[in-house]
C-alpha cells in the first residue's frame, strides 16, 4: 500500500471512529412487541443512533405508549430519576391534566405516534440527548396555557403560609436546571449554608420529601 493510500485509510478510519463516538445510544421500550419493533426499525439504520438494550446515564430512552396511565408514568420516572437516562415519549393521546405529570417526570421530548416518522424520532432523540425540549406545537401551546393558569392562581396566594418566598423560588428554579448547591450559591451570591437552609426550610414547612418533590411542587403551583 502506498503512503498516500495509508494516509487515506488512516483519515477514513479516524472519521469513522469520530462519527461512532458522536452516535447517541438509545434504548426502546413499548407496551407491546409490535410497537417496539416498529420504533426500532425506524432507528436501526440511522447513522446518528446506536441501539442498546439497557438504559442509563448518557443514554436516551424512547418509550412508546398508546395512552398514559400510572404504570407508564412510573416507568418514565424510573427511566429519568433512577436510571439517569433522558427520555423521549411517543404517545397516541394525552389528556390535559397529564401534560404537567409528564414534564414533572423529566420528559422534555414528546412525539405523537401518528407523526413518528424516522426523521421525527431522530429529531426528538437528538434534542433529548442535548437536554433540549422538543414538544409538538399543540402540546407547547397547552403547556404555556397551563403554566399561565397556575401562575395566575399562585398570584392570589402570595401571602399564604404555604407559598414560596422569592428567595425559595430563585433557589428552586436553579435546582430545576440541574445545578448543585455550590453552583446555586455562586449564581445567587449566597453561601452554601444559606442555600441548604433555604431548601431545608421549604421542604420542612411544606412536608416535601426531597429536592425533586420541591421542584414538582413549585412547577404545579406555577412558581417556576
Amino acid at each position: 500500500m502506498t503512503t498516500s493510500a495509508l494516509d487515506t485509510d488512516r483519515n477514513t478510519t479516524g472519521r469513522t471512529a469520530g462519527s461512532v463516538d458522536r452516535r447517541v445510544r438509545v434504548t426502546v421500550s413499548a407496551g407491546d412487541p409490535i410497537s417496539r419493533e416498529g420504533a426500532v426499525s425506524q432507528l436501526r439504520r440511522r447513522p446518528e443512533i446506536e441501539l442498546c438494550e439497557e438504559s442509563g446515564p448518557g443514554r436516551v430512552a424512547l418509550l412508546v405508549e398508546d395512552a398514559l396511565d400510572e404504570a407508564a408514568l412510573t416507568r418514565l420516572r424510573r427511566i429519568v430519576r433512577s436510571e439517569g437516562a433522558r427520555a423521549v415519549l411517543v404517545v397516541g393521546a394525552m389528556r390535559e391534566n397529564e401534560l404537567l405529570d409528564v414534564v414533572e417526570c423529566g420528559v422534555g421530548a414528546i412525539v405523537w405516534r401518528q407523526e413518528a416518522t424516522a426523521e421525527r424520532l431522530v429529531q426528538a432523540v437528538l434534542a433529548a440527548s442535548r437536554g433540549d425540549g422538543d414538544l409538538p406545537a399543540d402540546l407547547l401551546g397547552r403547556l404555556i396555557h397551563q403554566v399561565g393558569a397556575l401562575h395566575r392562581g399562585a398570584a392570589g396566594r402570595t401571602g399564604s403560609p404555604l407559598g414560596l418566598t422569592p428567595r425559595e423560588v430563585d433557589v428552586l428554579r436553579l435546582v430545576s436546571e440541574g445545578l448543585d448547591t455550590g453552583e446555586i450559591a455562586g449564581k445567587l451570591s449566597y453561601s452554601e449554608r444559606t442555600v441548604k437552609n433555604v431548601m431545608h426550610g421549604l421542604t420542612t414547612r411544606l412536608h416535601l420529601r426531597n429536592r425533586a418533590h420541591a421542584v414538582a411542587f413549585a412547577l404545579r403551583e406555577g412558581y417556576i
